[in-house]
Formats: C-alpha cells, sequence, structure tokens
C-alpha cells in the first residue's frame, strides 16, 4: 500500500466514513480480479513464481541433525541441478538460516552467499557461469528449530513421565526453506533422499520408508530414508520423538499411525478407515497410490489442523486419535472427514499438483469435495452433504462481498499464497465440483478425473488441464460452464416469477448478482455473467428440469396455477434463489413437505436475502416460526447460526434482551422434545444426528441465558468433578462450555486443574476452552496471561485470545492485552500471527472506531498478504455495523408485536 494512501485511509477511517475508507482500502490492498478469461493448460516456462528457471533441481541429498536443546538444526545437502542456460548466479530459497558453505561440482568452484530476507533467498554467485546441464551443488547450513509451526518445529507435551519434547515439520505453502535451501514453489519438482540422526529412543517418520539404520555414538542412531518420488518441496516430512507406530496393509501399501508412546490404540478407528479409504481412493482415481507405505502422524501441538505431505501425513492429535473414555461417538465423523480430506490429496495435490498458488483449489477444492463423497460411501447415514451445508453458505457469504476473489486467484508472493487458504479455496470450489459432478453425471465426472490422474501423474498442472480432461470424457462443454466460476468472483442470483394462463403456471429464471454491501455504499460492482446449471421442478417433481441458465432469461412450465415451484431443487447448485411473492407464499407454505436439503437451502437464501437489504428483516424470522420442532438436525444448526449472528450483532444494544428472549422461546421446545438424555432408541445409536442436535440446543440455549439449562448445566459439572464418569461424553463440550461462562474463581481454577492433569489432547483444550469462555473480567485477564506462558499449546493461543473476547464477551479487555503484548505473542507464536492476526481479532467488534484501530495498526499493512486480510476484516466490520443499524429495530418491533 502506497503511503500516501494509507494516509488517505486513516483520515477517512478518523471522520468515521467507513464506507469511503473501505473502499479505498479495496481498490489499494486488493489483487486485482482478472475476471472470466481463457487459462492456458500448464508449461513451466510460463508458471507464475519468484524464483529463476534458469536452473532447476533434481535431486536433493540431505542429511540433518537437530539439536533438541539449542533448537538448530545442522544440514548438509547436495544437489543435483540441471543448468538450463549458462548462468554464474543460482537463486533459492532460505530463510531463518546461515550458509556456511556452498560449493559447485566438488570443490571446482566456491560460490558468494548473499541472503535477502525480505525475498527470501539465497544468491550464490559463481566466478565462471555454469555451462548448460547438469551439476552437483553442495551447502553446508544451519537452520532453526522453532517454537510455531512453520518449518522444522517442536512440541512439548504432557505425559505420566513427566514433560516430552517432539519435532514436527509445517512447510505449505513456502516453509521448506526453513529447514533447507531449496527451490521452494511448487512447479520445481524434485526426488529427496533424507538422513537424519537422531537420540536412540526416538522413531524418525519421513515421506518414505527406512532404508538404512546405524548407531553412530552411545545414545545416537542415523536413519537413511529411501528416496521419494518426484514431488514439490512443501510436501517434505520429518517426525520425530519417542513415538510408537502401529501399521495395516491396504493393497500392498503399508498403512501406519503414529503417535506419543502410550496413545496408539487411540488411533484404530483412523487406521481402520484409512485403509477402506486407501483401497476407494485406488479404485476412483484409477492410479495405484504410488509410495510402499502411508503414515498418519498424530502431533499434540504446535499446528491445530493436519497436513497432506506425501507419504506422512501429519494431524493435529485431536483431529486423527479416538479416545473412547474422553471421546463423544459423533467425533468420528470430523476424524473420518480430515482423514479423507487429507488422503484424497496423495492424489489431488501430491502426485498432481498445482503448477502455482493461483491454482491452489486443484489441491484444496477437490479434496474438501472428496471428503463428503467418501463419507457418502462409507457412512450414509452421516447425511454429510446436507450436514455440510454450512460450508457452502459460508462460501457464499464471502463470495458475496468485494473483498471477494476468484476461486483461481492472483498470488504473488508466499504471504498471499497463505491468505489463499481460505472459504473461497476450499467450500466454493467444492460446491463447484459437486455442481459439475452432477451436470456431467457420476460416470463421466469420474472418468475425466481418472484421465487427468494419469495424464498428470508426477506433474504440474492448471485449471485448464482439468477442464480439458472433463470435457473429453464427458463429451459436453465444461470450459464455459466451470470458468465463469472459477475465473471471476461472485454468487449467482437466479430470480424466479411465476406467472398464470389458462390454470397453467409459467416460471421465468433470469440472473443477477447477488452482493452483500452497505446499505449507503455507493460502490459500482463489476458486471457478472455465469452458465449456471440449474434444477427446477415442483416439490414431488421426478423429472424436474435441467437447464443451462445464461444471460438471457429462460422460461419454464411450472405446474398448474398456485403450485410450489422450486428452484436448486437437492441444494446441488452454487447460486442464490430470489421468488416472486406468489412463488415464495407457495414455498412457505408447502415447507413441510419439502426434502430437508430443500428446507435447508431455502431458509439459508431467506436468512442471506435478508442480509442483503433484499428482504424486511422480520421476514427470516416470521419463516423460522414454521419449521417443525422435529425438523432436521441441519435446519436447526442454521436456525442457531443465525440467531447467534444477530446475537452478536446486539451485545451492548437494547434490543438484545427481546432477540434472547425470542430465541430462547423458539429453542427450548425443540430441546425438550429432546431432552438431556439420550432416550434407549437414542442409546444405541451414540453417533446420531439427535446427539449432535442436543448438544448444539444445550450451548445456545444457555449462551442465550436459560436459567435451567444453565442451572442443570452447573449441577452436571458439579457431578463431573466428583465423578467424571456421570457425564456422558456426548454432553461434556456443552456442559463444561457452559460451566466455564458462569464461571466463579472456583470453577475456573477447577477448569484449569482439570487441563492441567490430563495428557489427552482434546481435553486439554475443551477445558483451557472452558476457562476461556468466563465472563468474568477478573477470569477473562487470568487466561490473558496464560496466552504468555508455555502453558497453552501454542496452536490454541490465538483462539484462546479470541474466546475471551467472543464467548467471553470481553473484546475490549482483550483488544487491550493484544496491543500492550504484541511484541511478546508475535515472538511466540511466529510470523502469521503478526501478519494476521489482529486483522481476524478485530471482526469481534462491529463499529467504525474499531475500524479505524485496524487501519492504523501497521504490523496488519505489513506485507500483501496482511493487507488482503485486512481489507477482508474492515468489510466484515462494515457489513456488521450496517446490518446491526438496519436489522435490529425492525426485528426488536417484529418480536413486541408477537408478544415476545
Amino acid at each position: 500500500m502506497r503511503l500516501d494512501a494509507r494516509k488517505r485511509l486513516t483520515m477517512m477511517l478518523a471522520a468515521s466514513n467507513l464506507a469511503a475508507a473501505l473502499v479505498a482500502t479495496l481498490v489499494l490492498a486488493l489483487p486485482s480480479s482478472r475476471g472470466a478469461v481463457a487459462e492456458p493448460v500448464y508449461s513451466f516456462d510460463a508458471t507464475p513464481g519468484k524464483l529463476p528457471k534458469a536452473v532447476i533441481p533434481l535431486h536433493y541429498t540431505i542429511e540433518l541433525t537437530p539439536d533438541l536443546e539449542r533448537l538448530t538444526l545442522a544440514g548438509v545437502e547436495v544437489v543435483d541441478v540441471e543448468v538450463r542456460e549458462p548462468t554464474a548466479r543460482l537463486v533459492l530459497n532460505a530463510v531463518d538460516m546461515t550458509l556456511d558453505a556452498a560449493t559447485v561440482d566438488g570443490d571446482a568452484q566456491r560460490a558468494e552467499v548473499a541472503l535477502d530476507a525480505a525475498a527470501e533467498t539465497a544468491t550464490l554467485s559463481l566466478a565462471q557461469p555454469l555451462a548448460a546441464g547438469a551439476h552437483r551443488l553442495r551447502i553446508d547450513f544451519t537452520a532453526k528449530i522453532n517454537s510455531f509451526a512453520r518449518g522444522l518445529f517442536f512440541v512439548d507435551y504432557p505425559t505420566g513421565k513427566g514433560i516430552k519434547r517432539m519435532l514436527s515439520s509445517q512447510l505449505e505453502p513456502a516453509d521448506a526453506r526453513r529447514i533447507f535451501p531449496c527451490w521452494d514453489e511448487p512447479a520445481f519438482k524434485a526426488t529427496f533422499a533424507l538422513t537424519v540422526t537422531v537420540p536412540n529412543a526416538f522413531l524418525v517418520v519421513s515421506n518414505m520408508p527406512v532404508a538404512r539404520e546405524e548407531a553412530i555414538a552411545p545414545n545416537l542412531k542415523q536413519i537413511t530414508f529411501a528416496p521419494t518420488p518426484k514431488m514439490s518441496s512443501y510436501l517434505f516430512v520429518l517426525s520425530t520423538g519417542e513415538l510408537e507406530r502401529f501399521t495395516g496393509q491396504a493393497d500392498g501399501t503399508t498403512v501406519g499411525v503414529v503417535t506419543t508412546a502410550g496413545k496408539a490404540e487411540q488411533g484404530r478407528f483412523a487406521l481402520e478407515n484409512a485403509v477402506k479409504l486407501l483401497d476407494y481412493y485406488n479404485e476412483y482415481f484409477g492410479v495405484k497410490y504410488p509410495l510402499p507405505k502411508l503414515d498418519l502422524i498424530a502431533v499434540p501441538g504446535g499446528f491445530g489442523g493436519a497436513m497432506e505431505n506425501w507419504g506422512g501425513i501429519t494431524f493435529f492429535e485431536s483431529r486423527l486419535l479416538f479416545d473412547p473414555a474422553t471421546n463423544a461417538e459423533t467425533a468420528r465423523r470430523e476424524i473420518f472427514s480430515v482423514l479423507a480430506h487429507e488422503m484424497a490429496h496423495q492424489w489431488f495435490g501430491d502426485l498432481v499438483t498445482m503448477g502455482w498458488w493461483d491454482n491452489l483449489w486443484l489441491n484444496e477444492g477437490f479434496a474438501s469435495w472428496m471428503q463428503v463423497k467418501a463419507a457418502e460411501h462409507f457412512y450414509p447415514q452421516w447425511q454429510t452433504w446436507l450436514n455440510n451445508n454450512g460450508a457452502k453458505q459460508y462460501a457464499m457469504v464471502l463470495d458475496a462481498r468485494r473483498t471477494s476473489h476468484p476461486i483461481q486467484q492472483l498470488v504473488a508472493d508466499q504471504s498471499e499464497a497463505l491468505v489463499a487458504f481460505d472459504g473461497i479455496t476450499y467450500n466454493k470450489g467444492q460446491a463447484l465440483i459437486r455442481m459439475l459432478e452432477s451436470y456431467l453425471g457420476d460416470q463421466a465426472f469420474a472418468e475425466g478425473i481418472r484421465k487427468y490422474m494419469a495424464t498428470h501423474a508426477y506433474g504440474s498442472t492448471t485449471t485448464a488441464d482439468l477442464w480439458q480432461a472433463l470435457e473429453s470424457a464427458a463429451g459436453k462443454p465444461v470450459t464455459g460452464v466451470a470458468a465463469s466460476f472459477t475465473e471471476q468472483d461472485g454468487v449467482p442470483l437466479v430470480i424466479a416469477e411465476t406467472g398464470c394462463s389458462g390454470g397453467d403456471q409459467r416460471m421465468t429464471l433470469r440472473q443477477d448478482r447477488f452482493v452483500i454491501a452497505p446499505s449507503q455504499s455507493r460502490t459500482v460492482w463489476p458486471h457478472r455473467s455465469w452458465h449456471i446449471p440449474v434444477t427446477v421442478g415442483p416439490l414431488r417433481a421426478t423429472q424436474p428440469a435441467n437447464i443451462l441458465l445464461s444471460e438471457s432469461a429462460a422460461e419454464i412450465a411450472a405446474g398448474s396455477c398456485g403450485e410450489a415451484v422450486k428452484v436448486n431443487l437437492g441444494d446441488v447448485g452454487y447460486y442464490r434463489v430470489e421468488y416472486g411473492p406468489k412463488s415464495r407464499a407457495a414455498l412457505v407454505k408447502s415447507l413441510a413437505e419439502m426434502t430437508p436439503a430443500d428446507r435447508v437451502d431455502f431458509v439459508s437464501d431467506s436468512w442471506a436475502l435478508m442480509q442483503a437489504g433484499r428482504a424486511e428483516p422480520p421476514s427470516y424470522l416470521a419463516l423460522v416460526d414454521q419449521i417443525r420442532n422435529d425438523d432436521h438436525r441441519a435446519m436447526w444448526d442454521q436456525v442457531i447460526a443465525a440467531l447467534k449472528r444477530l446475537d452478536f450483532l446486539a451485545r451492548g444494544r437494547s434490543e438484545r434482551d427481546g432477540l434472547r428472549n425470542y430465541a430462547r422461546a423458539r429453542l427450548r421446545p425443540v430441546f425438550d422434545r429432546l431432552g438431556w438424555d439420550a432416550s434407549s432408541a437414542d442409546a444405541k445409536d451414540s453417533d446420531s444426528d439427535t446427539a449432535l442436535l442436543r448438544s448444539s440446543l444445550i450451548q445456545a440455549l444457555g449462551e442465550f441465558g436459560d436459567a435451567d439449562i444453565l442451572a442443570e448445566a452447573r449441577r452436571r459439572f458439579a457431578g463431573f468433578l466428583q465423578n467424571p464418569l456421570s457425564l456422558p461424553n456426548a454432553l461434556r463440550d456443552p456442559v463444561i462450555h457452559l460451566a466455564g461462562i458462569g464461571a466463579d474463581r472456583a470453577t475456573y481454577d477447577a477448569l484449569l486443574a482439570l487441563a492441567r492433569k490430563t495428557t489427552v489432547t482434546s481435553e486439554r483444550v475443551r477445558y483451557y476452552f472452558a476457562a476461556a469462555s468466563a465472563r468474568d473480567p477478573d477470569l477473562a485477564r487470568a487466561t490473558l496471561q496464560l496466552t504468555l506462558t508455555d502453558e497453552l499449546p501454542k496452536t490454541i493461543v490465538e483462539r484462546v485470545i479470541n474466546t475471551v473476547a467472543s464467548s467471553g464477551e470481553q473484546p475490549d479487555l482483550a483488544w487491550d492485552f493484544v496491543r500492550m503484548n504484541f511484541d511478546a505473542l508475535a515472538a511466540k507464536e511466529g510470523p502469521s500471527f503478526r501478519d494476521f492476526f489482529v486483522a481476524d481479532f478485530m471482526t469481534n467488534f462491529s463499529d467504525e472506531a474499531h475500524a479505524a484501530e485496524l487501519a492504523h495498526f501497521a504490523p496488519a499493512q505489513a506485507t500483501t498478504g496482511g493487507r488482503v486480510i485486512t481489507a477482508r476484516a474492515l468489510e466484515t466490520i462494515a457489513l456488521s455495523a450496517d446490518l446491526r443499524t438496519r436489522a435490529l429495530p425492525a426485528i426488536d418491533t417484529w418480536i413486541r408485536s408477537r408478544g415476545r
């Protein structure tokens, strides 16, 4: 951001002209949207990136010796390279390390080394140019072992024998350069052969099986791994510590679960499903998993998700392990989902990799789609597409904003690559792929995917390569349809209006762009048009109409006059629908006759239209009143999320009491039908939607101030402290959360004692978050102080601060703490905290004063990725402020008029 532009932004925010400031921020901070253009197929030379392409790596031989006390990493690497044209300069990536020596072709030439910290590069300059052809580069280096999850990091974790330390790696998108010097961009694929020296008690896991192990000192051993196939550097993995491994077999591949000592049995559910998934994916993708082994590595801290390293997937421990003594049965769903996602990456991302981060969705969108497809295959009773509706809704909320971006987005550098891992890339990508599969047909789509995998195995691609494969297999146009969703931002709005003639009903469909913007904004939105696969028909239609809606309006037969006709039957399409008054009234009247998926879709669109100012604010709650108490969990999940959003907006306002009264009155009959405890029928299926809905309702009603729910939660928590078996696993999350919200000092201390006592990561996280939810300001301060210590798992520090602000309802107190301790937190949490945390945190507010503070906060503007996140946060604050002002008074009037 240019300095003069930043000054103008600050002045506008100080003048409380948030809408004008937002426009300025967007224009200056966001990467430009390229609109719908034809992307070419993959070419190495044309692929974006920061490194020169005159030299490419072919094979790395790497020796690493970690020092667990000094937290340093000594290394030597030999890299076989191909010089494509004569050059005296080799530019590769390195960050936070020293390069002690660099030579080429033995000792033929010694390079001068120049490190550029800002560019994260090392330039090796030679006295004589290297001729085109094969050469060998040797570098001696020393890197750091980090406290934060970038590069190689350490995790200290509690055991029955005291604190233990393990090491693991997290390299996506661009942190292999923190472990060893390398060409750290995805197009520079190479093979890797690793040797590691560790204590004798340590198990080491990397991408490939161990080839050789030998003792080199009384307490040290050296492990050498077989070379990897050709792969991108961000897929390299190294995990080591006092670990244990148990294995199974899947079609000739050894599948292993790796845990800290004593926890291997908790990985049995994951192992059994990984074996099934590997067989399923081998068949679906048409290319057998090519590595001899696949390890699933449970890491008890450091990072909060999972990473698809080829042959060695790492997971935050609670995302992989199932402990029947502490986990609800429903936890298996999340474990399967994450496992299926990361294993799908072994093909989409690892075997075939996007050429540059602008096509990240080829990795994440497809893995997100495949995780649900696999769940529907193995566990149809979970109804994963239906219960996953919130993922698509989240994408459409983001995509309706000015700060959205195309699925195929421009990415300039590693800081922008980091922020590309968002709801558009994952969730819109997932929704688009589901829509395309429906449009092309399951079999044709699968054949296209198999062709894509076979053609591009071990290589790189762009989205155009995928469209080419799908079009060839399906024999129908794909590029025009798909590119209208991937190469431009935005959500289509299908406007459906009916008319009658002689008893026959006709429906006209036309498209527009669905946007959510502050009501006073004068922003001119770019025109968008799509080729939209639309499914429409009467609710009981056995053969609905399928049309491809383009810019021209379409008219279709729609049954008899007054018949309820729904657009987006089955909720497969990625678009919003706005009905004319008569059509909407017919659908509201027929709400109970819809399938659960159509009902959730219709109510979700109604909520979205209200947020966009296309429907009166009370219209959504009037629709909620029509929902039956025994409706599906997915329906009530949508309602609970909307009510919580309104409750957040009403914080500190007079409308909050009335809104909470309404929420309690509407949700309590739903809960009373279920009760606190599972019936004998439910008890036979503790992995049911009923159990999940019960948990959600208890938590929501408690947060909305239901006195009976809060009293019963306190009673049950007190019983749990005396006898943990008295509280069923399925109720532990909501009960302990509500105990935290209303905690006094004794309850707060009890929660911390529980967290400090257990060695189960999921339990530690549960107790710390409950403590962070305490609404007593003194307890909130105590929690915030914990984030400066080494007590909390580092992976939850940012979320704990956010929990104090949100669940604990202490946003100003938390913000004061962050400002006062920002440098200490950034040093402890790493560059991602420095660049992105504050912008994300400030969405806890919905006022112009805090938006101004964010605009003044220099670290949030220090990187291009940080400026993108800041622009999004400013828009979120502006939209919250607008919806609060526009909707809450009207909703309050409606609630009062109904005597609630």
